[in-house]
């Protein structure tokens, strides 16, 4: 029997997942807001604001409707940003089908709440509904042309983790399994944050030594996190810690990235936005990060200049200033290190 899959939100990476998961064989329904780009993407079987460049499979469906959207789904995948996504799930929740597996599929931590994406779902949803989070290094436009990549699905329910695993698995499309829901989420989001860092270093000219050093102690920052709230730090060695992280900080197609060579460019934050069509994360999840932080107690150097940077009361380049001027530690921290 056939599974039916709807992909919530059609930019460029709920259009890649929804070209993935048709181009495997299942039947999937692409949900957009925006009725005039539904009505492009029917007519020209492609997505032409996100990636116009990749035809949708025949048994892809773009709608602008959650019920029809939702109507019989055995997988739910919300790719909606961070900052829309509770109120998107809020108005699908009614018509999710019971039993349906959610996975959500977007890097970032909500603003004010601090919540990671998996438990706005669930306080969006109920905690009857299974949950799953799918993360790892994966540009969208490499996804949709079916270049291989290596991702994680996350998920406290075993079996909902396998069934996603099982069902996203296609030729060019490996996934693995873990338990650690907050080590993979934490690591998704955080590592927005580093990559506009290390776009402020390229953009600098700071050379391979400082790009190498600045990944290197963002992921011990990262670590010191997820440890903090009790994730576990062999995950951040993995697929959606060291693996997403190297890929976000060093890939040409990094939003984030861009966004830190742009800042190094002098250009303002707000100027910047403004010339992307896509949702950069790591903007918002600075912010949100640093307040987790400052929660639980756990000193983020990187995230704290780059929110300075961000907000424009300070140059990348005395960004760059403070971080070496720091007192020097050992290495490796204990977990509770600063």
């Amino acid at each position: 029997m056939t599974k039916t899959s709807t992909v919530l939100g059609a930019g460029s990476w709920g259009t890649a997942l929804a070209v993935h998961l048709g181009s495997i064989g299942h039947e999937v329904r692409l949900w957009a807001r925006d009725e005039g780009l539904v009505r492009e993407m029917i007519m020209r079987r492609a997505n032409p604001t996100y990636l116009p460049d990749v035809n949708l499979p025949s048994c892809v469906t773009p709608t602008a409707s959650l019920p029809e959207a939702l109507d019989g789904a055995s997988f739910v995948v919300s790719a909606v940003p961070s900052h829309g996504t509770r109120d998107v799930i809020r108005a699908a929740a009614p018509a999710v089908p019971p039993g349906a597996i959610v996975v959500t599929a977007t890097k970032g931590l909500e603003a004010g709440s601090l919540l990671r994406m998996s438990e706005v779902i669930s306080e969006e949803i109920g905690p009857a509904q299974p949950i799953v989070v799918l993360s790892g290094p994966s540009f969208a436009v490499e996804v949709a042309r079916h270049l291989p990549a290596a991702l994680l699905v996350a998920s406290s329910d075993a079996r909902a983790a396998a069934s996603a695993q099982e069902y996203f698995r296609g030729q060019h499309f490996r996934l693995y399994v873990t338990d650690d829901v907050i080590g993979v989420e934490l690591g998704g989001a955080m590592k927005n944050v580093i990559a506009i860092a290390a776009g402020v270093v390229e953009s600098l000219g700071l050379g391979h030594n400082a790009l190498a050093a600045l990944i290197t102690r963002g992921l011990a920052e990262i670590s010191r996190l997820v440890c903090k709230l009790g994730g576990r730090r062999d995950t951040l060695a993995g697929l959606s810690g060291l693996g997403d992280l190297v890929l976000t900080c060093t890939g040409s197609l990094s939003r984030n990235r861009h966004v830190g060579i742009e800042l190094g460019k002098g250009r303002s934050l707000e100027e910047i936005l403004a010339s992307m069509r896509m949702v950069a994360e790591g903007v918002r999840t600075t912010g949100a990060a640093l307040a987790l932080g400052a929660r639980h107690g756990v000193e983020l150097p990187i995230a704290a200049q780059m929110a300075e940077v961000l907000a424009g009361r300070q140059t990348p380049q005395a960004g760059v200033r403070e971080l070496m001027l720091r007192p020097q530690r050992a290495e490796p921290e204990a977990d509770s290190a600063s």
